[in-house]
């Protein structure tokens, strides 16, 4: 295995996870203070370890689903920013 797989693998799921993020809460996002995005960072951040560890089970255990794996651990993330955002 590339030992750079896992840092690539982690920065696409970022990458998606914020996308979503931005997406669904582009008014909250635009009216965001600094701080307030960096919670709702630092609430994707906090998630990250068990939804990656979820997703390479997943994806070890039946790889055809691989893909759909990794969209919904990228909603999961968002799901986490997105609480923040909103206030849920």
């Amino acid at each position: 295995m590339n030992p750079h797989t896992p840092d690539l693998l982690a920065t696409k799921l970022a990458e998606a996870a914020l996308t979503v993020l931005v997406r669904t809460c582009r008014k909250e996002v635009a009216a965001a203070s600094r701080d307030e995005l960096e919670a709702a960072c630092v609430a994707m951040r906090a998630k990250a370890r068990p939804v990656i560890d979820q997703l390479l089970d997943d994806a070890r255990a039946a790889p055809w689903v691989a893909e759909a794996a990794f969209h919904a651990a990228a909603l999961e993330l968002a799901q986490a920013g997105i609480a923040v955002l909103r206030k849920v």
